[in-house]
């Protein structure tokens, strides 16, 4: 399973910016989500959507951030609004195989929120 991210990039703050991650290799994939992660501190959790498009949020991106996926073409999104300084960080997208409950990661994409 490979999990392929795309869409990082340097935009001010208020700004906006869309990521996006192809999943292949499975046709099982339940779970899917984005996570982020600032050198020196753990990865959390950003936003997570259920194939039936349940969705969870952080509370720092609740409101501003939109998360949505294409079940047909294994594609999850992260629309951004509203962007901070403090939303800088290396954005992973993750995916979990149903059958078997192996998280997989993208390889990761750095955004950066200039102030």
């Amino acid at each position: 399973v490979q999990l392929q991210a795309y869409g990082g990039g340097l935009v001010q703050s208020g700004g906006s910016l869309r990521l996006s991650c192809l999943v292949s290799g499975s046709s099982t994939i339940g779970s899917m989500g984005w996570y982020r992660q600032v050198p020196g501190t753990q990865r959390e959790l950003v936003a997570s959507i259920l194939r039936d498009g349940s969705t969870t949020y952080a509370d720092s991106v609740k409101g501003r951030f939109a998360i949505s996926r294409d079940n047909t073409r294994n594609l999850v999104y992260l629309q951004m609004g509203s962007l901070k300084p403090e939303d800088t960080a290396v954005y992973y997208c993750s995916a979990v195989d149903t059958i078997w409950g192996t998280q997989y990661w993208g390889q990761g994409t750095l955004v950066t929120v200039s102030s």
